[in-house]
């Protein structure tokens, strides 16, 4: 794109070169990214407003701080009873147990307990806030009733107290801080006192009143208890003694006598089973033939001596016989003295086998009896069965007397020990002291927040004033928001030189290696870059007071200085800026009088002794012919300047305001457009490039004018902003 020249197009965004975009594609495409040194770039040049904002901001909150009236607050710490040593037992096993700690829902419902509707008109009335004559009604609200004034001022002093107190958990203690914000510090102290005072002091008489009118319901309530407990237990035992069922500890007289007529008749069924057992096996024994084999009957004594005295007979009985014969008297009186033992055995069995009928009988008899008896027993039982339903219900009644009346007492008991030995759930920490000085308004705190507030208020207009900032500052800017070549920037004297106040074109031959004159070199180099073999230079800018004038006569002497046969043109006609430049050319021919004819170029030319420089100005009385500067008179003039010069520059008039300006640009080989540094608004300089001649002119680039080298670095990443560190190299 070096010395290429640019043709321009309208485009829907605004003026775009028609060459090849790709650079400037890629330079958008850069500034998608947040650039942080241009966030801090755009910080740093609306730094006045920022402070300007914030220290505004400060003196308001310093203004509303000090108008805010003084409030003291005042604070007392309370701490509860996380372990309460029992005095007295609890219960009537006389164990006392060990005390809960408190849960940390307890502790926060402590917390509400304080500041609590009940607590705090406790508080008001303890102080007697009522009569203080700040919470006394209107006199038109208290309807001459005493009574309702009075409650109207409590109501009024509950409610500023809850305004105005708070209470907090102190960390994850079991203390509570109690606050209380009021004009007054002694009061604020006082109040906040109170309150701990009856939360505390308060409490434990508000318990110990409560356990003595407990006692007193529970006493009224156990007296009548106790004669309904002794009614119900008469009303049993009359009933006892009315249906005859007495009792022992073991169960009712009926159910012991049936219960021992029940044993009896078992036993008596037994013995009478085995007496008639053992009758029917002896009597079937005797009928087998075996009168001295009765099983009953060898149980006698009497019969095993005689089965003894048989036994001995009847071997002697044998004896005799196998000896002497069956005729032998000693064999006779052996047999006789035999049968007389058998005899008697078989009398004696008869005896035994007697007895045991007999007793047989008695058995029967015995049993018949036990089972009559048991039976007018069972009948009794029925009876008292039947009568057992009402004693059932009067028994009911009266052991739920006898509990309720038992466990009253009991409760009674307990209250009854215990009173007297009530302890506070919470005791006094610290008490409030005065305040010495105010907590609202706090001037640290407003001052952070005016000062916080500010930064943000002075960033934020910071940065909206540069969004909405025109103007341009950069070469960025130039060629990012234009999309036109930016040459070079031609700084100020003031913030360049190290002497006092000079003229610009004086100043550039003065110092002629001067970043002043620098620039200009530097705007020679840039439109021999961006153009071909451009001759005849126009130089031109949007509006007026751009710089215009002054950087023609410093590009022209920069040019002449260096060698170069170089004519500038006087091209405005209205300010003339070029000719008021020259002194002591009053009355000479000018541009106008070249062009219509009336003298010659070499008559009307003035030659700058210092450089050489070759200047055509205006002449103050000839203006009025503004069509000749855009005939063919000003073609064929600078024809003839282009045969005998390097270089030609045109100062034109300001494009929007002169419409002439536009058509002098075409007839040059090369534009330059100048813009005032953070002046020239960007909407007029896009309505300038608008309004040139599509085909007819060639534009070189914008170069920024008057640009102060002390604070564009704040506003540049470019080539200026780096002036600082290159100052040294000029001389």
């Amino acid at each position: 794109m070096v010395n290429t020249a640019i043709d321009f197009y309208r485009a829907p965004a605004g003026i775009m070169p028609a060459t090849p975009a790709e650079p400037r594609a890629n330079s958008a495409a850069a500034t998608d990214r947040i650039d942080l040194r241009r966030l801090l770039a755009m910080f740093r040049r609306r730094i006045g407003v920022f402070l300007g904002v914030l220290l505004g901001v400060l003196a308001i909150g310093m203004v509303i701080t000090a108008l805010q009236p003084r409030t003291y607050q005042a604070r007392a710490e309370v701490t509860l009873n996380s372990k309460l040593q029992p005095v007295a037992p609890t219960s009537t096993n006389d164990r006392a147990d060990q005390p809960a700690i408190p849960s940390e829902s307890f502790v926060d419902t402590q917390v509400s307990v304080i500041t609590s509707e009940t607590n705090t008109a406790a508080v008001a009335d303890a102080l007697g806030l009522a009569r203080d004559p700040r919470f006394a009604p209107e006199a038109g609200n208290a309807a001459g009733k005493a009574g309702t004034a009075q409650q109207s001022s409590r109501e009024a002093a509950i409610r500023y107290l809850s305004k105005n107190v708070t209470a907090q958990r102190i960390g994850t203690t079991y203390g509570i801080a109690i606050t209380f914000d009021s004009r007054d510090p002694q009061e604020a102290a006082r109040i906040a006192n109170a309150f701990a005072e009856q939360y505390t002091l308060g409490a434990l008489e508000n318990k110990r009143s409560g356990a003595r009118e407990t006692t007193s319901v529970i006493a009224n309530r156990l007296e009548q208890l106790r004669q309904q407990a002794l009614a119900d237990s008469a009303a049993v035992q009359r009933y006892r003694i009315a249906h005859n069922l007495l009792s022992t500890t073991q169960g009712t007289l009926t159910e012991q006598e049936i219960s021992s007529y029940n044993q009896e008749v078992t036993a008596a069924r037994a013995q009478a089973s085995e007496d008639a057992a053992r009758l029917e096996a002896a009597q079937r024994q005797l009928q087998a033939g075996g009168s001295g084999g009765v099983g009953e009957a060898s149980l006698s004594p009497v019969i095993g001596q005689m089965r003894a005295q048989q036994a001995g007979l009847a071997g002697e009985f044998a004896a005799l016989s196998s000896r002497y014969g069956p005729q032998h008297p000693d064999v006779l009186r052996a047999r006789a003295q035999l049968e007389a033992v058998n005899r008697q055995i078989a009398a004696e069995t008869q005896r035994v086998l007697a007895s045991l009928e007999a007793k047989a009988r008695v058995s029967q008899q015995r049993l018949s009896s036990l089972a009559g008896s048991l039976n007018a027993s069972r009948g009794m039982l029925e009876q008292n069965n039947a009568a057992m339903v009402g004693l059932n219900d009067l028994e009911k009644r009266a052991e739920t007397s006898n509990a309720l009346y038992e466990s009253y007492l009991n409760r009674y008991k307990e209250l009854t020990a215990r009173e007297g030995t009530e302890q506070a759930d919470a005791d006094m920490l610290h008490r409030a002291d005065v305040p010495r000085n105010p907590s609202s308004p706090h001037v640290l705190i407003n001052a952070v927040l005016a000062l916080a507030l500010g930064t943000g208020l002075g960033i934020a207009t910071a940065f909206l004033t540069e969004m909405t900032f025109t103007g341009l500052t950069t070469g960025e800017d130039i060629e990012e928001r234009l999309g036109v070549r930016y040459l070079c920037a031609i700084p100020t004297l003031q913030s360049v030189a190290k002497r006092g106040e000079r003229v610009p074109a004086s100043a550039l031959l003065e110092d002629p290696r001067s970043v002043f004159a620098e620039s200009f070199r530097s705007l020679r180099a840039s439109i021999a870059m961006n153009t071909t073999e451009a001759r005849i230079i126009a130089i031109t800018s949007a509006l007026p007071e751009e710089g215009k004038t002054t950087t023609s006569i410093c590009l022209a002497r920069s040019m002449a200085a260096a060698g170069d046969r170089i004519l500038l043109i006087d091209g405005d006609l209205r300010r003339q800026g070029v000719s008021r430049f020259l002194r002591g050319g009053e009355g000479r021919p000018g541009l106008m009088e070249v062009l219509h004819g009336t003298a010659s170029l070499d008559d009307a030319m003035v030659i700058d002794p210092a450089t050489g420089l070759s200047i055509l100005p205006l002449s103050a009385e000839n203006t009025d012919r503004s069509e000749l500067m855009t005939g063919e008179e000003m073609d064929r003039l600078l024809a003839t300047a282009r045969e005998r010069f390097d270089a030609v520059i045109i100062d034109t008039a300001p494009v929007l305001p002169i419409a002439d300006a536009r058509l002098l640009l075409g007839k040059a080989d090369a534009s330059v457009f100048v813009v005032r540094w953070r002046k020239t608004p960007e909407q007029a300089l896009r309505a300038a490039l608008r309004l040139l001649p599509i085909d007819r002119v060639q534009l070189a680039g914008v170069a920024m004018t008057r640009v102060d080298m002390r604070k564009q670095p704040r506003f540049d990443y470019g080539e200026t902003a780096f002036y600082r560190s290159y100052e040294s190299y000029y001389a």
